[in-house]
């Protein structure tokens, strides 16, 4: 199979993403509960898509896949207090907390799409109907992806345009990274189980640690233990019928 079409591919999965966004178009300001409950929506669709690569990663090898999720507990723990040590740190028009955040989930979600990239590569390896049905699933995933990014920019002042242009961005190691997976098979499909964990672990942090706090200072909890079930359950449907 001729290597730009498995580049053209990945990068149709990282354009999904930048879907995510668009609801927002009809969403002119958010109040406080729903600036909650669009947390509590974010953090379910990280946990539920962290499950999914988790039991993908134990397919693989599991002892692989837990050195994963502790690595990725470390490098975002480290990455987090090194950037909450800049009192004054800004990103575009954000600063402080809001900025930490925003680099935070846009970073957890690039380290996700190199694990992604490698599968989309990985499957191409095996053959052409496997690579575009990994295509199609990962596209479908990515767009509940973006809305979760998009949920934690857009309330804090980031346009609409900007937080898919972001969501996409954070998508971008998937072609890049699954064309090399695609011509060294061999070499990549041993690292694939640790890079899935070291996403899962990250996004499992960052849901527990950012999100749902904050979710929760905005709306009651059982406001938001509502809508995080009901955000895990969409999520695992909706990969459970892309399977």
């Amino acid at each position: 199979m001729p290597v730009l079409d498995v580049f053209l591919y990945a990068l149709i999965t990282a354009l999904a993403t930048g879907l995510g966004a668009l609801p927002f178009l009809f969403v002119r300001e958010m109040p406080e509960r729903l600036l909650g409950l669009g947390n509590a929506v974010a953090a379910g669709l990280m946990l539920a898509a962290s499950f999914r690569l988790v039991t993908e990663g134990l397919t693989y090898n599991a002892p692989r896949l837990v050195i994963g999720v502790l690595i990725g507990l470390v490098l975002i723990v480290v990455a987090q207090r090194w950037l909450s040590s800049y009192e004054h740190l800004n990103v575009g028009q954000l600063e402080g907390a809001g900025a930490l955040k925003a680099l935070l989930i846009v970073g957890v979600m690039t380290i996700h799409s190199f694990a992604e990239g490698v599968g989309v590569g990985v499957s191409f390896g095996d053959s052409l109907n496997f690579g575009l049905f990994v295509t199609i699933a990962i596209s479908v995933h990515n767009i509940p992806e973006g809305l979760a990014i998009s949920l934690i920019l857009i309330p804090q002042g980031v346009t609409v345009w900007r937080a898919a242009f972001w969501s996409v961005v954070s998508s971008l190691p998937q072609p890049l990274v699954a064309v090399p997976a695609f011509l060294f098979v061999a070499t990549f499909e041993p690292f694939l189980p640790v890079g899935l964990g070291l996403a899962a672990g990250a996004m499992i942090w960052m849901a527990t640690a950012e999100l749902l706090p904050d979710a929760l200072e905005n709306a009651p909890k059982e406001q938001i233990a509502t809508t995080l079930t009901v955000a895990v359950a969409f999520m695992v449907a909706l990969q459970a019928w892309l399977r």
